[in-house]
């Protein structure tokens, strides 16, 4: 199996962990989102807390240049941790929620 074809399964693995956790309070439903095509994986949120609108992501995760970019992590458990207990190598996870000349100072890769 490639690089790649193990990323895809190791991310639509998780994101499907991710998805199973239901919020505790509210109304709210996960949905994962997963587009193998594009490299594109979300887990989101959706319903009603009380009379509040829940609508949003969760996890974002893509895909670009053969590296995974965790673009958003709403989680309690840090994306990355998941990642790299999973398989993924360190100098293939980008944070890419951090901005770019803060990630040289991060364990993880620039881009």
């Amino acid at each position: 199996m490639d690089k790649l074809t193990r990323y895809r399964e190791i991310i639509r693995q998780l994101i499907f962990d991710y998805a199973s956790h239901k919020p505790a309070n509210g109304q709210i439903d996960t949905e994962a989102v997963i587009d193998s095509e594009r490299n594109d994986y979300e887990v989101l949120h959706i319903g009603w807390d009380g009379v509040r609108r829940v609508h949003g992501s969760v996890v974002h995760i893509d895909i670009i240049n053969d590296k995974v970019w965790i673009q958003y992590d709403r989680t309690s458990e840090p994306v990355a941790e998941a990642l790299l207990e999973a398989g993924i190598l360190r100098e293939d996870i980008v944070l890419g929620f951090h901005p770019a000349e803060l990630r040289q100072y991060t364990d993880f890769a620039v881009s």
